[in-house]
């Protein structure tokens, strides 16, 4: 009984994480199979191995569990890899102990908690972050940080010159910026963005 109470504490733990503050924010369908399988495969295992009594060989299955966990992927994003590990974590508070109690059913809602506040959208909403390649070969930062600026219709804060092609006379670079309240970034020609992303 207190076993079938764990695992729905954990489902309903999940469930909050992956389609009340997760897939509203990210809108990414496939990853709402990867977050419930890590998270409901790791219960699975984690129940398994703490009925038995195999003392440090648990020890040793989870980190077999855990070492077969890989995200290498470059379409997955910081934030992404963070759902991963709170449903991975969610899994093993619910499969460790043989009862239901405060700290655990506590700990599990941190997690929850911590994932709506940390990635809430109204948390550092302003900024952004932003690859760009640009038709025009920058040598000097500070014309650089100008040019961005007008470009962006925000406030530069820090930017990242991967590379300056003299010969094309383009330059690649990684921005994070402040959007101005109101203000429309502007879409130059000659301008590619590669990739953005949001709070970073």
């Amino acid at each position: 009984m207190n076993q079938s109470l764990l695992v729905a504490v954990d489902l309903v733990a999940i469930a909050v994480l992956t389609f009340g503050v997760y897939f509203p924010r990210h809108h990414r369908r496939d990853l709402i199979a990867a977050f419930l399988g890590v998270n409901v495969g790791v219960l699975a295992v984690a129940m398994t191995l703490s009925s038995a009594s195999v003392g440090i060989g648990l020890g040793m299955g989870l980190f077999g569990v855990l070492s077969i966990i890989r995200l290498r992927s470059s379409e997955i994003a910081q934030h992404e890899i963070a759902y991963y590990f709170s449903a991975l974590a969610l899994g093993l508070l619910a499969g460790l102990p043989s009862s239901v109690n405060v700290l655990t059913a506590a700990l599990m809602g941190l997690i929850v908690l911590t994932m709506y506040v940390g990635d809430h959208p109204r948390l550092f909403g302003r900024h952004r972050q932003l690859g760009l390649r640009l038709d025009s070969a920058y040598t000097d930062d500070e014309a650089l940080r100008a040019h961005l600026e007008v470009l962006l219709g925000g406030r530069v804060v820090n930017m990242s010159v991967k590379g300056v092609d003299l010969v094309n006379d383009t330059t690649q670079v990684d921005v994070r910026y402040v959007v101005t309240e109101g203000s429309k970034a502007p879409r130059e020609a000659g301008t590619t963005p590669v990739r953005q992303g949001v709070g970073a």
